[in-house]
């Protein structure tokens, strides 16, 4: 018996950020192998279900890449429906193409379903849009720190959202003012975005290290440019897309 697997991806924080149809995909599921971010309380939607933990954290000891693979090869092999279910959305840093590849390689049918982001969560939690009409038309997801542990930053939208940031935030700031931001840019910083107990702090991007007393050790996303401003802040539009110099703060 060959099943399948489901990509149900849980949003962040509170449990009930989860879709509709991610909670329905969970109702049916006869393991579930979970990321650690994911709340513990959906395990209320599948009671039927083995769980299994396999998180990965940042700077933790975690379950490698490789033996979650198999893992979900394995589990598919033995069950009709395995769900595998990561926190925000399951295609926004989730590492969800080296998993999709195991099962193709193995034959094993998958869905993705779609879910609340960390971005998303952050900017609905503070009421900052990261999209606003005629001055805010591009938005960059990124993660500060590449695979081989380099910090990199740069200038590329009018809002950038750096995840997994919490670690970065004493240094990522004199980066980003190196790439060409300017330093009375603003900055937004959101750790534990759709949890009870997030945080908000806002700051000046060369005033950005002092956010790391406040953040630091907690999943945290990090808006910089017009996406970290009040909604009802004006700031003059440049003749130019995406560039920032000429924005005020009110």
């Amino acid at each position: 018996m060959t099943g399948r697997v489901i990509f149900v991806s849980a949003g962040p924080g509170a449990a009930d950020l989860i879709t509709v149809r991610g909670a329905r995909a969970l109702a049916t599921a006869d393991v579930v192998l979970a990321d650690a971010l994911a709340d513990p309380a959906l395990q209320d939607l599948a009671p039927q279900a083995r769980w299994v933990s396999v998180g990965k954290r940042g700077f933790e000891h975690s379950a490698k890449q490789a033996e979650i693979n198999a893992l979900l090869v394995q589990a598919a092999q033995q069950h009709a429906v395995v769900v595998r279910l990561k926190g925000g959305d399951a295609s926004v840093f989730g590492r969800l193409e080296e998993e999709l590849q195991a099962l193709a390689d193995a034959g094993i049918a998958s869905e993705v379903i779609p879910g609340v982001t960390a971005a998303s969560a952050a900017a609905a939690l503070t009421q900052r849009p990261l999209t606003r009409r005629g001055r805010g038309r591009n938005v960059s997801l990124t993660t500060a720190m590449t695979a081989e542990g380099e910090l990199r930053a740069a200038l590329s939208a009018d809002t950038e959202v750096f995840y997994m940031a919490g670690r970065q935030l004493d240094t990522l700031g004199p980066k980003l003012l190196a790439a060409g931001w300017p330093p009375d840019t603003p900055a937004l910083v959101v750790s534990r975005a759709g949890c009870a107990d997030a945080q908000t702090s806002e700051h000046l991007l060369r005033d950005l290290a002092d956010a790391a007393p406040v953040h630091g050790g907690r999943p945290a996303v990090l808006i910089v440019g017009t996406g970290a401003l009040p909604a009802s802040n004006k700031i003059v539009v440049s003749p130019e897309p995406g560039h920032l110099n000429n924005q005020s703060r009110s």
